[in-house]
């Protein structure tokens, strides 16, 4: 609890009982306490710039930045000439405002008061930081080389080592993280990332041979997309996402690009962007967690066609069957229904949309398209037993027994089976679910 000071007391006493108040509450980590006593110090002496200091950083932790505005405006007006670490907080409060310049201008006015090299590698890392949120990647290493010439550290080879891996400078790189490895080992930094170099290095040789590619034809796409997939499975999503933007700007109508994309940019936690390319929570290998090299390759392959000739309705119903496997039912709607747009007596295309408004839950419009499926292509079991399905959700008993007869008649399956057994029983035909369910037991398990 503060104590409002004995009035009684003289002004130099009760200052020195707030200070060893203030002393209290710093050891105590009370940061409303700090402020408090901080402010009724100030207002007796109105010119100590240590506290105004206390004040302006306990604000800045507890982050209240309309107040640490007001505390730097007055600081600076009682104080002709505020200590150095004024620009340090400045520098603070501009950046947690993402107000890049102004931290900038700041920090570099602090490094400029000569401070301890400590505090100078300190601000040259802020600085770094400041750069990467701009995506200023050159300026970003080169603040990391000023940390390391101001205090050399383990952890800070890391930083710089990662700097370099932006750019792309594999041998700087892994020079900096070995030297990081041999400086401490046990550096949290270097556990952290020593691992991810490690994998990196796996493919290095491949990514390599596609930079030298990629420097005489730089507007490949088809090898940026190749760089960009290296670059996923090697576990470095934002150069995956440098190569596959680009190659999608190359190339919009591509889907391969246009996946690739997505999947690194929720690989970087920015599935809001990778919504805005109608990319959603992407199907991924089992394996190694990744969309897979065959699907992939199967988008690459009718990407070709559909350029040479957009129209191609095979082409786009198979890109929709991809896309599909991928969890990505709009695109895979869209192409689809673009087929139908272009011929819609194609049979694979009224059923692929079928499929894709069941999985979307619109069974009405689902049921549509399977019906007209089934009589453009009447000879397909799988249509009909779908459209049979389709039938028995929406409680259209009768209507599925015989599409799952009219599949069974062209080619007997386990699944027509089951479909006609389960809706036999519901309208009470026991004899003819019987009959069912014996075939389906000798047909097998």
């Amino acid at each position: 609890m503060l104590c409002l000071g004995d009035p009684l007391l003289s002004a130099d006493q009760q200052l020195a009982q707030l200070r060893a108040q203030l002393k209290a509450a710093e050891d105590a980590a009370d940061k409303a306490a700090i402020i408090e006593l901080s402010r009724r110090i100030l207002a007796m002496t109105p010119n100590d710039s240590k506290i105004w200091q206390t004040l302006a950083q306990t604000e800045l932790e507890t982050n209240d930045l309309d107040r640490l505005e007001q505390t730097f405006a007055a600081w600076k007006k009682a104080v002709r000439h505020p200590s150095a670490a004024i620009e340090d907080l400045q520098g603070t409060l501009c950046f947690r405002r993402r107000d890049y310049p102004c931290a900038e201008q700041h920090w570099l006015a602090y490094i400029a008061t000569k401070p301890p090299a400590s505090d100078i590698a300190d601000e040259y890392d802020g600085l770094a930081d400041l750069c990467a949120a701009q995506a200023r990647w050159e300026d970003h290493a080169a603040y990391r080389t000023k940390a390391i010439a101001a205090k050399d550290s383990a952890a800070r080879r890391v930083a710089r080592a990662i700097a370099f891996l932006r750019l792309r400078k594999w041998d700087a790189a892994y020079a900096d993280i070995a030297k990081a490895n041999q400086t401490d080992a046990t550096d949290s930094q270097v556990k952290e990332w020593l691992p991810q170099f490690e994998r990196l290095q796996l493919y290095l040789p491949s990514i390599k041979g596609l930079d030298a590619e990629i420097a005489k034809s730089p507007n490949n796409f088809e090898l940026l997309l190749q760089r960009a997939r290296l670059f996923t499975v090697a576990g470095r999503p934002l150069l995956a996402l440098d190569d596959a933007e680009r190659a999608f700007k190359l190339q919009p109508a591509s889907m391969r690009a246009r996946i690739q994309t997505g999947e690194a940019l929720l690989d970087t936690g920015s599935a809001e962007d990778a919504a805005k390319l109608q990319v959603g929570r992407l199907a991924r290998d089992r394996w190694d967690g990744h969309v897979s090299e065959q699907a992939l390759v199967e988008l690459s392959v009718n990407d070709t066609l559909l350029a040479q000739n957009p129209k191609d309705v095979e082409a786009l119903v198979a890109r929709a069957g991809v896309l599909r496997s991928l969890q990505q039912l709009i695109l895979a709607l869209a192409d689809a229904q673009a087929a139908i747009a272009v011929n819609e007596k194609s049979a694979d295309a009224q059923f692929m949309v079928a499929h894709l408004f069941d999985d979307l839950g619109e069974q009405k419009n689902a049921l549509a398209h399977a019906r007209i499926a089934t009589e453009l292509d009447p000879n397909d079991p799988a249509k009909w037993s779908f459209r049979g399905v389709l039938e028995r959700q929406r409680a259209d008993f009768e209507g599925a027994i015989q599409s799952q007869t009219r599949s069974l008649e062209i080619s007997e399956s386990l699944l027509a089976l089951s479909e006609r057994e389960q809706c036999e029983r519901r309208i009470g035909k026991v004899s003819e679910a019987d009959a069912d369910l014996r075939r389906m037991r000798e047909l097998g398990p």
